[in-house]
């Protein structure tokens, strides 16, 4: 199938874009806070009275965001062009969506409300789009490209 006659993107494609548009939008403005706590004397003070551990995992933070940042980016690009590696790298994202709202769950000291809240939208998107990006005939007929 060449490119004139794939489909274009739309229909029920357009909400998994907009979950992966807005989860680049949630990443790039937590890379901006983390830059932001980064350029402070304050927060240099703060992280150095933590512990280790702590410093670590808040470094860790970061890196796994920048990394979802750039993922997510790379996967908005390819959606865009229509790659035909989009699919199964969609559901490798959600997966590793759902994978790091779990951690979040179990990590972060927020109530129980907000982090089920958070753990609930990741763990919904990839029960329906995962399959859909595997069965759907539209998804077939619209990544198409090499």
């Amino acid at each position: 199938m060449n490119n004139a006659t794939a489909l274009r993107i739309g229909g029920w494609l357009l909400i998994p874009l907009a979950w992966l548009l807005m989860t680049l939008l949630s990443t790039s403005l937590g890379i901006v806070m983390y830059i932001m706590a980064l350029s402070t004397p304050e927060a240099h003070q703060a992280l150095a009275a933590q512990l280790p551990q702590t410093v670590v995992m808040w470094y860790l933070s970061l890196v796994f965001t920048v990394a979802m940042w750039f993922y997510s980016l790379w996967l908005v690009i390819a959606f865009f062009k229509r790659r035909s590696k989009v699919p199964r790298h969609y559901i490798l994202w959600l997966l590793i969506c759902v994978l790091l709202a779990v951690k979040a769950f179990a990590f972060s000291p927020v109530t129980d409300a907000i982090a089920v809240r958070q753990l609930l939208f990741p763990l919904l998107a990839a029960a329906v789009f995962a399959p859909y990006f595997r069965k759907s005939q539209r998804v077939k007929h619209t990544f198409v490209n090499t």
